[in-house]
């Protein structure tokens, strides 16, 4: 049963939302409730009870009067507007459609200016704050698909699609602001976090649209013919994608172990009983991601983030990478251009798929001599003897006569091995407690890139792609509630606050209210 619309009575404030609990109660009381099954009356509450909902925020706005304002109301270009005009305007919240009737202060050829907007910080488009956090929080899970259908199935109003894409768009836009005004807090914190500071990088490629191109993918783009008429096959996606690049920073205790405990760790089955070592845990990790910002802007971002946090450079900084050349250069020039003292390590999984491939093109995959030939090296490696090591799986390729073709992936771990070992000092890394893999960069690229951005024939426009991947950013790094609070005061600054002169006027509650605040005080 749907309650019927409760028409609008001028007795008492209220008075409709009582007529309405009123006709909810008689039906929770009547013979036809009382046979109902739990889900059953669920859900005749749930559709009833929003109705209930939205006649008492439909009834409150109208207790709180049109926002008649005593004195003057001038505009930020300083002009007086002295004629007051009621105009209403519909609000969806997640309870349905109200009306917010108030009063419009103009004049001639000014903006007209609507101090009960200011007062309640209605948004500027259709939708409540309310409304644009479900999107939000479904949007950032799954497809804008679903997300509508999310929003219908869980409120009592309705968000097109193309409405969806708009909120999300609008929801990102005080990332950048957000961070930056941390930065007194993020101070304050750095006394209480561990002693090792860790900045990463990584990138992530997003299926684009063509316009969200970058130029020279583009063009790469128009030059390819598809092989099938609805979909991309694998190898033409390479020119359909744009990186985004991702990063993150976080502080955490040192980790002392010995080579032996690593290559222990390494070769322990999932099934193993035996008890892992307590490793701790990063604090105050922020991870985050842009395909709209260039890979230099967003490492500049990743250490001037890093610099908040410990602006002494009383913590031992580390960055840690895969070994991606692009990326260990910007992180190198960027530590010089901030004087930093900068311990990079490469991870040690990456080195590790190099080491496995040389060992089945000596053993063959899946045998005990190639598990055994990498357990040796890596130990070695942990000893920090990449060149011996190096050197040492080249000598013995050709002393087993390999030809060049099956040797390759030898020559191409020995070379990796000697053009990174700057980076390969993992002795060093253990006795500082540093984390010598990238597992948290990784983990970061599956969550804020791939679970989300790659869902099934997803294509991306540039400003879609970055509002989600922030929101995202945002959630991922535990900072989604406090941005919200952030974003709802500056619309608040956008929207109202520099349409005026000073700021938005006081506005004179109707006199029931008022008199009711006066009984209330006294």
């Amino acid at each position: 049963m749907q309650i019927e619309a409760c028409s609008s009575v001028e007795e008492k404030p209220f008075d409709d939302s009582r007529r309405c609990f009123e006709r909810v109660v008689a039906e929770l009381s009547s013979p036809r409730t009382v046979r109902m099954t739990h889900s059953e009356l669920e859900r005749y509450l749930e559709n009833d009870g929003l109705e209930l909902l939205r006649q008492l925020y439909q009834d409150h706005l109208e207790y709180r009067g049109p926002g008649e304002v005593e004195g003057d109301v001038v505009g930020a270009d300083g002009v007086r507007r002295p004629y007051a005009r009621p105009a209403d305007r519909g609000l969806k919240c997640i309870f349905g459609s109200v009306n917010a009737g108030r009063l419009g202060y103009s004049t001639h050829d000014a903006e007209t200016l609507f101090p009960r907007d200011a007062e309640l910080n209605l948004p500027a488009g259709l939708y409540s704050h309310g409304v644009e956090r479900r999107v939000v929080d479904e949007a950032v899970k799954g497809s804008f698909d679903a997300t509508v259908e999310a929003v219908a199935a869980t409120t009592g109003t309705t968000v097109p699609k193309r409405q969806a894409e708009e909120i999300v768009e609008r929801a990102a836009t005080d990332f950048d602001a957000f961070y930056e005004a941390r930065s007194a807090d993020s101070r304050r914190e750095a006394a209480k976090t561990g002693k090792i500071l860790v900045v990463t990088t990584d990138a992530k490629g997003v299926v684009m649209r063509h316009e969200g191109l970058r130029e020279e993918t583009r063009k790469a783009a128009e030059e390819d013919r598809h092989k099938l008429s609805r979909r991309l096959s694998p190898g033409e996606k390479r020119n359909r994608k744009r990186m985004a690049q991702v990063a993150a920073v976080y502080t955490i205790a040192p980790f002392l172990r010995t080579p032996e405990d690593v290559v222990k760790e390494v070769r322990r089955r999932e099934d193993e009983d035996e008890p892992r070592p307590v490793r701790p845990r990063p604090e105050n990790k922020r991870v985050w991601a842009s395909v709209d910002k260039e890979p230099e802007e967003v490492v500049k971002a990743m250490f001037d983030e890093a610099k908040l946090r410990d602006p002494a450079q009383d913590k031992r900084w580390a960055a840690l990478v895969d070994g991606n050349p692009v990326q260990l250069k910007l992180i190198k020039k960027r530590a010089k251009q901030l004087g930093l003292a900068l311990t990079i390590v490469i991870d040690l999984m990456h080195v590790l798929d190099y080491m496995w491939k040389a060992a089945m093109a000596i053993h063959g995959g899946g045998t005990a001599q190639a598990e055994r030939w990498v357990t040796e090296r890596l130990a070695l490696l942990l000893q920090g003897q990449s060149s011996a090591v190096a050197a040492g799986m080249r000598r013995s390729a050709t002393l087993r006569g390999m030809p060049a073709a099956k040797r390759k992936p030898v020559d191409e771990c020995a070379s990796y091995l000697l053009k990174y070992r700057a980076y390969l000092h993992y002795d060093d890394y253990l006795a500082g407690g540093l984390p010598i893999s990238t597992g948290v960069i990784e983990g970061a690229c599956r969550y804020l890139v791939k679970d989300r951005m790659d869902i099934t024939g997803a294509r991306w426009g540039l400003a879609g792609a970055e509002a989600v991947l922030k929101l995202r950013s945002l959630r991922a790094s535990g900072d989604l509630n406090e941005y919200w609070l952030f974003h709802e005061h500056a619309d608040y600054s956008r929207n109202h606050a520099s349409r005026y002169k000073d700021a938005p006027p006081a506005t004179t509650l109707p006199l029931n209210v008022a008199r009711r605040g006066r009984l209330h005080a006294a």
